[in-house]
């Protein structure tokens, strides 16, 4: 297998810090980890949650690319700004989040629809980044409601020094339906100029080698969110170490999480619930558990949540 850099897609209210430390400390080979997306507003760069999730003390050793959400260049800015104080010299563009209240406000992949709006966008946060040395990425779909749509935003993405340029080779309305438009990767590995990352239902090691039909080579980077959430080994198989899913290193990762929420979050039904919605991907790792699972997620208390969990692992681990 080719030499490959993973990056973890941020999905929102999951991988926050709590989870990225785990997950680094416990599988590690993620080359990048990016959070799920600041959105500034007037006078405000950042919510206090979202300084939280961003602050360095709270992510050592990681690297870590905030992802920045926002149609107004000078709210990215200033939110850029407050990141580089921070230590951060990369920063993500987000435009290809699909969700309709996101859309309807004219970001995410809403902004793909408006190209003179977003060639304006770019030169101002572009003219920013030279002169406070900041790089910036880009997450993109192909386009709001036509993937052809995609040829014209190469042209425009071509004309500025984008750190990476990240395809989800999907439009907006499909969401995460269906298979990826590939063959739009394909033009983007023909004509962009900017270093390109493919994004998109990888959650298997063959996933990843049949992209290199679709290509003429696998990508040599990747981003991937559901997949390392599916299969938290995933990134240790892609990468050679290991040829199974590890369910030592799951249990070590699903306590760690449970124990460090615990810390930061009551009453019990609060923690449930971001655990839960772990277990939502986590569930297709063990079949055959399937009335445990559905235990796990009617427990309300902490000791009904434990004896559903040990129930589950207990013929694994």
């Amino acid at each position: 297998m080719n030499e490959i850099k993973i990056y973890f897609a941020p999905l929102e209210g999951i991988t926050s810090y709590i989870f990225r430390n785990a997950f680094y400390g416990i599988y590690g080979h993620v080359d990048k980890f990016f959070t799920p997306f600041i959105s500034p507003a007037e006078k405000c760069p950042m919510t206090p949650r979202e300084r939280k999730d961003v602050c360095p003390e709270n992510n050592k050793g990681i690297n870590l690319v905030p992802q920045i959400l926002t149609c107004r260049s000078g709210h990215f800015i200033e939110a850029a700004k407050e990141l580089h104080d921070m230590g951060y010299s990369e920063v993500n563009l987000n435009l290809g989040c699909p969700s309709g209240t996101v859309c309807a406000k004219g970001k995410g992949a809403g902004f793909l629809q408006e190209t003179l709006d977003l060639q304006k966008f770019l030169d101002d946060i572009f003219s920013y980044a030279a002169s406070d040395n900041m790089k910036i990425s880009v997450k993109t779909r192909l386009g709001y409601s036509d993937p052809d749509e995609f040829c014209d935003l190469v042209e425009v993405f071509n004309r500025y020094p984008i750190s990476e340029l990240i395809v989800h080779p999907r439009i907006r309305s499909d969401f995460y339906k269906g298979e990826p438009r590939k063959e739009y990767f394909a033009y983007a590995l023909e004509h962009s100029k900017n270093p390109l990352v493919y994004n998109g239902n990888i959650y298997t090691v063959k996933d990843y080698e049949e992209l290199s039909g679709a290509f003429g080579t696998s990508p040599d980077t990747v981003m991937i969110g559901r997949g390392l959430l599916f299969d938290p080994s995933l990134a240790d198989k892609l990468t050679g170490f290991a040829s199974e899913t590890d369910y030592a290193k799951f249990r070590q990762l699903h306590d760690t999480v449970y124990h460090e929420y615990r810390k930061i979050l009551s009453p019990d039904i609060n923690v449930l619930y971001k655990m839960k919605e772990l277990w939502s991907y986590w569930q297709n790792l063990f079949e055959g558990s399937e009335r445990d699972i559905k235990r796990l997620l009617k427990a309300k208390k902490y000791a009904e949540y434990e004896d559903a969990v040990n129930r589950i692992l207990e013929n694994i681990v």
